[in-house]
Order: C-alpha cells, then structure tokens, then sequence
C-alpha cells in the first residue's frame, strides 16, 4: 500500500490558473491506455484524500450539471471549514495527514490511497513522511 501523488503540471510548475482554472489540462489530447493512463492508475486506488480546493473545484466543475461524486472510493476532504458532503461515500477531516494515516490506510483496503490535487496537501503528506509516490505528467503550456 502506497500513498501516491498522481498530479499534472505546466511546464512552469503550475497546475491550476490564477482563477483555479484547470482549463489547460483539460484541453491536453491524451493516449487512451498510453503512458501515465489514468485508467491503469485509478485501479489501483482504494481511498481518495483531498483539500477543500480540490473537492470545490469537483462541485463547481464536475458536478455542476448533475453528474454524480465521480469517486465510488472512500473519499476524504481535509479542512477546518464545516461542509456538508454531496455523497455518502465522503469523509471530512481536519489536521495532520499523520493524526489520520490508520483510518486512511483501512479505508484503502490494501490498496493505495491517491492524493488528489493541488501541492498543499501533498506537501503535507511528504512532510509527514506519508508520500510514497510522486506520478507527474507534465504538459507542454505556460502558465506564470
């Protein structure tokens, strides 16, 4: 079991705009079962970690016209605002990735668990010596 950074970035290390605009790398042309696939990785994943962000930019972008929570996986948020979870399947905590490590690791059930999103939180997880993986896809646009 691994906790994995699975992330993309520009070639001047951004990963969202400065309106957190993904609008980028959702653009990019991808090989289906290439290299770095998601589909390969996310098989492997048995919990979700990320920061209000992230799981903001989820609501107002993916879920905005109707779609479902797109994780069927446990899902955790960490942060320190009150939010209400749109899925059951959905766990907000807050404090150090290291205070929560053993219900990360039972709820992944053998399986790695993926940081999902933006550097804060995986430099969070580094720091508490609970990043193991580090995948990055790095797109040929500017950003800065």
């Amino acid at each position: 079991m691994s906790f994995r950074y699975y992330t993309a970035t520009t070639l001047d290390g951004y990963l969202a705009d400065d309106h957190d605009s993904l609008d980028w790398l959702l653009t990019q042309p991808l090989e289906e079962g290439g290299p770095m696939n998601y589909d390969d990785f996310y098989a492997g994943i048995g919990a979700a970690v990320m920061g209000y962000t992230t799981y903001r930019w989820l609501l107002d972008n993916e879920l905005a016209d109707g779609k479902p929570w797109p994780y069927e996986i446990p899902s955790f948020v960490f942060t320190h605002r009150t939010i209400t979870p749109v899925a059951d399947s959905i766990t907000v905590i807050d404090g150090n990735p290291a205070d929560h490590r053993d219900l990360l690791t039972e709820a992944a059930g053998g399986q790695d668990v993926w940081v999902v999103g933006g550097g804060d939180l995986a430099a969070q997880f580094a720091e508490a010596g609970m990043l193991d993986d580090m995948i990055v896809s790095i797109a040929p646009v500017t950003l800065g």
